[in-house]
């Protein structure tokens, strides 16, 4: 279907941080398939995990118990400091098993209309139920009527979620992301989560936390919360998690994890042997090549690099990141941006009209950030010069 509006080229093949088309041409790639192959393009030993337990056991159900959904479970709650984990095939069907939890969470209250707090410009996924939660009109139109049962806010203001509660007894929940990534990589205040975090203890609201994009130490942590020194009572968290292969999870804690019985949700395919197994093996490898430092120093040095680039380019408005995700925005819409940086061999992404949103591999070595930083430095000083 007519979805996409996708660019012309097609890609065959890939390799750590460059990928190539099907006319031999290769480019940097700067977006690694928006934040999930984190570890670059067919490495190695995710693809010997894929193999290994294609040839072993792929699918089984959710009737019965799937040792490496346990493995994987146990994994992520110790490095998450979670307690139980619900597996999904991706981002958004994370978070539905998020805002249902949060409505059976209210119903169990005896709130008969239970009501979740959401931020502008958020960003949670494109079922009813999600896209309802989004803070973005355009991603709603057409599709109303839209599922009841969100309350919106100013993204990054604690205030208006206490105004909320003066006027609202039927709050149930808070669902942000740490940082904003499809609203342009917006970053909150330092105690911006900490004031979340007390607001939801006061009123014995769920935490809630889509780490979909910040997750898996894109943001120079395992978790994009951790940077506050709290823990969510809900976590969503795909895109990296299976380094291109399709897996999610919503991960809980405290009474939180203890909602959800029997019978309240489930998944044909989330959590089956292959995708946990490649999962475990990912984890395993940023383990191993302790990722989250990595991440960081990039990103720190890619920032710094593309602050001194445009020190002098009054255009450029604001240069702005945490670890490997990182926004560069600009004075006027720059869409077309993104077709010139495939003329330049080089593969970014534009979001909330003018802002550049980065999101390359988080392994990415220093010679290949200068050719980022070089590459993206000429091609938009070009486009705002025209």
């Amino acid at each position: 279907m007519n979805t996409y509006g996708r660019q012309p080229i097609s890609l065959v093949k890939g390799a750590g941080s460059y990928v190539w088309d099907s006319e031999g041409n290769k480019y940097l790639d700067a977006l690694c398939g928006i934040a999930v192959c984190s570890l670059g393009h067919a490495h190695p030993a995710v693809s010997e995990a894929i193999c290994e337990q294609s040839a072993t056991l792929i699918h089984t159900s959710n009737i019965y118990r799937i040792p490496a959904q346990e493995t994987l479970a146990e994994k992520l709650c110790a490095l998450s400091n979670m307690d139980r984990a619900f597996f999904t095939n991706s981002g958004a069907e994370a978070n539905e098993a998020a805002i249902k939890i949060a409505r059976l969470f209210g119903h169990n209250k005896g709130i008969q209309t239970p009501t979740i707090i959401v931020a502008d410009n958020s960003f949670h996924g494109r079922t009813l139920a999600t896209l309802s939660a989004t803070g973005n009109r355009k991603i709603q139109a057409g599709f109303e009527p839209l599922v009841s049962g969100f309350a919106r806010v100013p993204f990054n203001d604690s205030n208006a979620i206490r105004e909320v509660a003066k006027n609202n007894k039927n709050i149930v929940a808070v669902l942000v992301e740490p940082v904003q990534g499809e609203g342009g990589i917006n970053i909150p205040d330092s105690d911006y989560l900490n004031e979340i975090r007390e607001i939801c203890g006061e009123h014995d609201w769920l935490m809630m936390l889509d780490e979909i994009q910040t997750g898996i130490c894109r943001t120079g942590k395992w978790f994009a919360h951790q940077h506050n020194g709290i823990t969510p009572d809900i976590m969503t968290i795909a895109k990296a998690m299976g380094n291109g292969f399709p897996v999610g999870a919503c991960l809980a804690k405290g009474k939180a994890a203890e909602v959800f019985k029997p019978g309240n949700h489930g998944s044909t395919y989330g959590g089956n042997p292959l995708a946990c197994h490649v999962a475990s093996a990912v984890l395993t490898i940023h383990e191993k090549e302790n990722t989250p430092v990595q991440a960081k120093n990039s990103g720190e040095y890619l920032v710094s690099q593309f602050k001194a680039s445009f020190a002098e380019t009054p255009e450029v408005i604001d240069i702005r990141g945490l670890g490997m995700m990182i926004g560069i925005e600009l004075d006027r819409p720059c869409a077309e941006l993104v077709g010139l940086a495939i003329e330049n061999n080089l593969l970014i992404n534009v979001t909330a009209e003018r802002v550049i949103r980065l999101l390359p591999p988080l392994n990415m070595e220093k010679e290949q950030a200068d050719e980022l930083v070089s590459t993206l430095t000429q091609i938009v000083k070009a486009f705002i010069s025209r």
